[in-house]
Order: C-alpha cells, then structure tokens, then sequence
C-alpha cells in the first residue's frame, strides 16, 4: 500500500517533511463532515505516479496562545475551538465564531472557512482574521495580513473576483474570495501550505439569555419560521445566532433533551443587556406565535442539545456503515422559501431526514439518513438541490467545505476562470504538488 502515517510533536519535524515536497494529506481533529475518515484509504485517490502518499496528523504539535493588548488573540499549533474559548473567557472576552463542532483545531477551521452560529451577528470567519502565519512547500513560513490585497499574475484574477463580487454577503462562496492576502490561506483546504498561526478578533464575555420557541412541523407550514425568520434580521446586534432543529433532530436526542412533541424548535441568543427590549418588540408581536410557545433555556443545555444533533446524526452514520449525506446550502434571503419548498419535496423520497442549522442566515443542513441501500434516491434529490442552488445564485457549500464528498456536486459552480486560477495558484504555491493533490483545485 503507498499511504503511510506520521504525526507531527514539533514544527520542525513538520517542516523537514514540507522540504521533501511528499505529496500528503494532513489532518487534525477528523471532525470534517466532507472528508470520510473512516474510509480514507479506501476513498483518497492516490495521484498518477505517485509511489509513497502521506497521511500527517498535526493535533500534537503543541498549541499556545496570548491576549494582545487589543483584545485579538494570537494562537500557534494545535489549539482547539473550546481551548480557545476557555482561555478566552478567563480573561473576559470571547470568539466571535461558534462553531458546531468545539473540539475542532482553529488552523483547520481557518483551512476550511469553518463558521458557525455566530454569524449572524458578527458575520463570517474570513472578516475575523487579521493575519496569519503559513509554512509554504519549501518549510518556509510567511505572514499574510488583510489589509494587504491579494496578489497574483494569473490573467484570470480579475474575472475571478468579479464573480465573487454576487457572494459577499454569503458566509462562503463556491469558491475562496481571493481578494485580501489572507484569502490565501482561508477556504483553500491547505491546498497551498499549512496555517501555523492566527491572529483572530474576539469580542467582550458578555451575558447572554437563551429562549427557544416550539413551532409546527416546518413540511406542513412554516408560516411561523418566515416570520421569526424576517423579524430577526433587523436585530443582528442585539441576537447573536437564530437557529433551528427541526422535529426529526429530536428523534436522535435522548428523552430527557427533547424540546416539544413533533414540533420544531427556533432558538435565539440574545444579549441580556437587550433581552427585554427584543421580548418587548419582538418576542411578543408575533402573529403567529402565542407567548405559550416562548421559552427560555439555561446556556449549557442550549450548547448542548444544538451540538448533540450533528454528532449523533455522525454516530448513527458510522454504525450504519454509511457516509453523510448532508447538506450545506445558504441562500438569500429572496430564495429562502425557494430551498424550503426544495426540501419539502426532497422529504417525501421515502428515506429519513432532518433538517437543522443557521436559520437567521438562510443557511441550513438537510440530512438525509438512509440505509446502505437508499443512497440512490438522496444521490438524485442533491443533484436537483444542487443544479438549483446554481440558477439562485446560492453558495453550496457555505460551512464545512468540499473536501472529497463535495466535489461532484461543485464542478457546475467553476468556470474556466475558477479552475484556470486554481491551477496558477497551484503552480506557484505547490509547484510538487505535495499539499492536498486531490482537492478541488485540480480536481478533473
């Protein structure tokens, strides 16, 4: 077999591995929902004439971070979105990213464009980051800044960021933006060098009350959750996430974490220092929702049932012996309705789902959950989502990325002027080739 594994204790050693240009996969955490790390060996295709392909794990090389003085936090290595957190709260502030999955290392979201809940108020990863340190293919580390613009001699940069231009409020494009010097790094998927360091915005530890509201069945009407949906989005400094579990995410819950009977569940979190004027303007002039239907819930049990459902929806894959099959489409707000109805019709192929995630950002996760033997349905029902995401200008992959799963479905979103990029960019940056060869910047 030509895959071998190595784990990285030091920078160092990574580095030695960097100069021996071998082409490799490098990973940390195996948290990503687009890559199937249980079947990587079986799934990773290996690159024509390549003799010897690396599996690195980077979650030992050790982690630190500091608190500057202007309140950004600068962390190196293997540091963890709830490390992170933890560290930061001790000193008073806190991330502006939330991210589904808080055992992930920040370098990897950084690789990934990973965002989260919080970005409905304090918009997405990319904005976040004020600069960052990368080793290149030769080991050699380079510091990006955003206020420096991107910079590359491919004739096809401008082109590039001009079809971006339709995405930029959207958390990710179908492709990375490319404009700012960091844009390097973020979305790439370390297919042009690894992230060794960050220097992030973070924000005050501020108080914050959880409610949650019980709402029918969003197949049979979401009436309701349009009208959540449009109330919220003038209050985007005062509501920090607006998020859903739809009726089906309870069935992957325990008893005693389940929200309502059949019904769907819209959480917000929100500022305390504003709570009573958002109960007050918002909370109770819905005309579709009674304060019956309004509640609050303590913060551990709110982190705690919205991360539950993802996870068990992974754990229930891994022993049904099949890979995820999920969605990570966002919208605008024009289209909304438009992947609601999509999903409706999708729900009635005779496999069970679920529907959860970013609501405020018409941004969700449809989940498929079928059999080893199902799979043809869900495959047929993504290729329709997918063909009209593309013709509502929609991102497809909004979150998590493409990785490997992703990729058959992204083509349609590259034109010659994405992929002629890529391929400058890969030149330049990976002239062996060695950094993630089977990503979506060379992918046939």
């Amino acid at each position: 077999m030509p895959f071998h594994y190595k784990t990285f204790h030091n920078k160092e050693d990574l580095i030695s591995h960097l100069k021996a240009h071998t082409p490799s996969f490098y990973y940390s955490s195996k948290t990503s929902t687009v890559i199937p790390y249980d079947k990587l060996t079986e799934m990773l295709p290996i690159p024509e004439g390549v003799s010897d392909f690396y599996l690195c794990d980077l979650t030992k090389i050790p982690g630190h971070m500091e608190l500057k003085e202007n309140g950004n936090l600068v962390l190196t290595g293997a540091v963890s979105w709830q490390e992170a957190q933890q560290f930061l709260t001790s000193k008073g502030r806190n991330l502006k990213t939330s991210p589904t999955e808080h055992l992930a290392l920040i370098t990897a979201g950084v690789a990934t464009s990973c965002t989260g809940e919080r970005c409905f108020a304090f918009g997405n990863l990319r904005h976040q980051i004020v600069s960052l340190k990368y080793l290149n293919y030769n080991g050699e580390e380079k510091t990006l800044h955003r206020n420096d613009d991107f910079k590359s001699d491919s004739r096809s940069l401008k082109k590039y960021q001009d079809d971006f231009s339709a995405y930029q409020n959207f958390k990710n494009a179908p492709y990375p933006r490319f404009e700012k010097a960091t844009d390097l790094m973020i979305g790439t998927e370390g297919q042009l060098g690894l992230v060794t360091e960050v220097e992030i915005e973070t924000t005050d530890d501020f108080d914050v009350n959880h409610v949650f509201m019980l709402l029918p069945r969003w197949e049979e009407n979401y009436e309701s959750h349009m009208e959540v949906f449009n109330a919220v989005q003038f209050h985007r400094d005062s509501i920090i996430s607006c998020e859903l579990l739809d009726s089906n995410c309870m069935n992957y819950l325990k008893p005693d974490e389940k929200l309502g009977e059949n019904q769907d569940v819209i959480f917000l979190e929100i500022k305390a220092v504003d709570f009573e004027k958002i109960y007050e303007e918002v909370l109770l002039n819905f005309k579709t929702i009674s304060s019956e239907q309004v509640f609050e819930i303590g913060k551990n049990k709110f982190h705690h049932v919205r991360a539950g459902v993802p996870r068990a929806i992974f754990e229930v894959n891994s022993q049904m012996g099949v890979v995820k099959m999920g969605t990570d489409v966002q919208v605008s707000a024009d289209h909304f309705t438009d992947l609601l109805n999509f999903y409706r019709e999708a729900s009635k192929v005779g496999v069970r789902y679920c529907l959860f995630g970013h609501f405020g950002d018409s941004h969700l996760h449809y989940n498929y959950m079928p059999t080893k033997d199902q799979s043809a349905p869900c495959q047929e029902a993504f290729l329709k989502l997918y063909a009209n995401v593309l013709k509502w200008h929609g991102s497809p992959f909004a979150e998590h990325g493409i990785g490997l799963l992703k990729q058959k479905f992204i083509k349609k979103f590259h034109s010659e002027d994405q992929t002629a990029l890529f391929k400058d960019l890969k030149k330049e940056y990976d002239p062996y080739n060695q950094f993630f060869p089977q990503g979506f910047m060379l992918m046939k």
